[in-house]
């Protein structure tokens, strides 16, 4: 506790208080403790002294914890405290005796935990008190909670055990299967769909009385413990079902129990068929992509052992063409979710990397980048972008850098309300509508407009060329 704060404790009490300047000292003591009391419980401390006419009391000093939220905003030293909205305090005043874990309100009117600890002076004399205010406001809201909890526990077995005293209040016509079961397990309640899947188990009729497991027991384990709820997937006859179970209290005694059966059969079958189905997929993926690498070999192949200097070229691009779609199913088959969604930005980088790093382009230096955020497209459209991409990538590397030593090529993939645009930039001679039709950009106008509905534009400008692809997106949710 600081020096200047300990002569604050001493002038407020001077001109205040009828304290003696022995008993100043002694709340000297106690505050000079103060900091590491409000550490230790986490909680405000202070310490009040009571004013020479007895009517109120003065705040002589205060800590506030440094391991825990302050509860006030604001300092309150040297404020006066009230008996109407400090009872506590007052009381221990006037009879010297502790409270402890009282319900009050700050100065700031925030509810608090708040205990009370006389100082005791010469002749037993109370020269002040000790107080702690701890933030109860989370304690009392999960208080609120675990009464409204178990009221509503109580409302709802009377309403269950109702049912068993033929006062139903959940329709009859409900598809799952209900039971209410008592703590001897005897059914009490059964509804029409609960006694058809006990015909569907055994040719015995289910009445109130029987015993649960007579027809169930496989479940008596989950029938005895203890849980207020157990949710488990059972097997009954080679039919799936979720099984819950809900403890039924009254007057805090185990009455019984709630259950519920949901047939599940027919969507675990759903998902095994899903599954098989997922499985057969990725193995036609994993085929086709095998099937174009193997036509990439033979194309490398027959390029090894010679063609004319003419032709290679058109190798070369057909090549580009093949390995562009193979890209395509790589990035599926790597995809650890078994989903058949392939992310833009990965196809993109894996078919630019192919195509600039992959020859020395005539001794000249091309770079290239790519940025967009992460999107997901189907395989289908992915196989029309590949080629697109694979076109518009291939294009800047012939016909860009004509007569020039270096060049850089960026990708930018952009998200628009509905739609996904991809940029495709050089820094080249440019564009000019005058230049000769290629083959490979009546392949992209054909694949944008017919395949992805899209639209497609390419234009010169001052540092190069832009193409730019647009196509319809919508992401799943």
């Amino acid at each position: 506790m600081l020096k200047t704060e300990i002569n604050t404790v001493a002038t407020l009490c001077q001109l205040h208080t009828d304290l003696s300047d022995e008993e100043i000292r002694k709340i000297q003591e106690v505050v000079q403790n103060l900091q590491l009391i409000a550490d230790l419980n986490q909680a405000n401390v202070f310490i009040d002294c009571q004013t020479r006419e007895k009517k109120h009391a003065i705040v002589v000093a205060e800590a506030a914890p440094s391991t825990a939220k302050s509860v006030y905003k604001n300092p309150v030293v040297g404020k006066f405290a009230y008996e109407t909205f400090e009872p506590a305090v007052f009381y221990a005043f006037r009879t010297g005796k502790p409270l402890f874990l009282n319900h009050a309100f700050t100065q700031e009117g925030k509810k608090v935990e708040q205990s009370v600890v006389p100082i005791i002076g010469v002749h037993n004399r109370v020269i002040g008190t000790l107080i702690m205010e701890k933030d109860n406001s989370d304690k009392l809201q999960n208080q609120n909670k675990l009464k409204a909890l178990t009221e509503a526990n109580e409302t709802l077995s009377e309403l269950l055990l109702g049912m068993a005293e033929n006062r139903p209040f959940i329709p009859e016509v409900i598809e799952e299967s209900l039971f209410i079961i008592d703590q001897d397990l005897r059914i009490q309640y059964s509804n029409p769909a609960a006694m058809n899947l006990v015909l569907e188990m055994c040719s015995m009729e289910c009445k109130s009385g029987n015993f649960f497991t007579t027809f169930f027991p496989n479940l008596e384990e989950i029938c005895l413990r203890s849980d207020e709820l157990v949710i488990q997937e059972v097997t009954i006859q080679n039919k799936v079902f979720q099984m819950k179970k809900i403890a039924l209290v009254q007057n805090e005694q185990n009455s019984g129990s709630f259950i519920i059966f949901r047939d599940l059969t027919e969507l675990r079958e759903k998902e095994r068929e899903l599954t098989v189905k997922t499985v057969a997929i990725r193995e036609i993926h994993h085929r086709v992509k095998n099937n174009l690498q193997t036509v990439a070999s033979l194309l490398r192949l027959q390029m090894r052992r010679g063609i004319p200097e003419e032709s290679k070229v058109h190798f070369v691009e057909s090549l580009n063409r093949i390995l562009s779609i193979a890209s395509v199913y790589e990035i599926i088959l790597s995809n650890s979710q078994n989903q058949d969604d392939v992310e833009i930005v990965s196809l993109i980088e894996k078919i630019g990397n192919m195509l600039v790093f992959s020859d020395d382009h005539e001794g000249k230096t091309i770079t290239i980048d790519y940025s967009g955020p992460k999107l997901y497209i189907k395989s289908n459209l992915a196989v029309s972008v590949a080629l697109v991409i694979n076109e518009l990538i291939q294009n800047c590397v012939k016909h860009a850098f004509t007569e020039r030593n270096e060049g850089q090529i960026h990708v930018v993939i952009e998200e628009e309300a509905s739609a996904i645009m991809v940029l495709v930039k050089d820094n080249g001679i440019g564009y000019t509508s005058t230049m000769k039709p290629s083959l490979g950009l009546d392949i992209v106008k054909m694949m944008i407009e017919h395949d992805l509905s899209g639209h497609f534009r390419i234009e010169g400008t001052s540092e190069g060329t832009v193409a730019t692809v647009e196509f319809p997106f919508t992401r799943e949710v």
